[in-house]
């Protein structure tokens, strides 16, 4: 699966980063790795997030050939998060 992550456009979260992990119709499902676990993510529609594409090369290497979990997923936003 391609990595791709996404801001929260509206609700409670609203401007949270999260991982994408899944799709399902008009569905997204999100993960942070801390209060959203891979097992029991964010379910939200497609309309309220902001896909985010355009990602650094470490970012997408550190995924491949490697099974989502949730360690993963706060490494990936972590590096995100510190980018210039």
């Amino acid at each position: 699966m391609e990595l791709l992550l996404a801001k929260s456009k509206a609700g409670h979260d609203k401007n949270h980063i999260y991982v994408v992990i899944g799709e399902e119709g008009d569905m997204v499902f999100l993960a942070n790795g801390t209060t959203k676990k891979c097992q029991s993510p964010k379910k939200k529609k497609k309309i309220h997030i902001q896909p985010i594409r355009h990602l650094e090369p470490e970012l997408i290497q550190m995924v491949q050939d490697k099974e989502m979990d949730d360690a993963l997923v706060v490494e990936i936003l972590n590096l995100y998060n510190r980018r210039d």
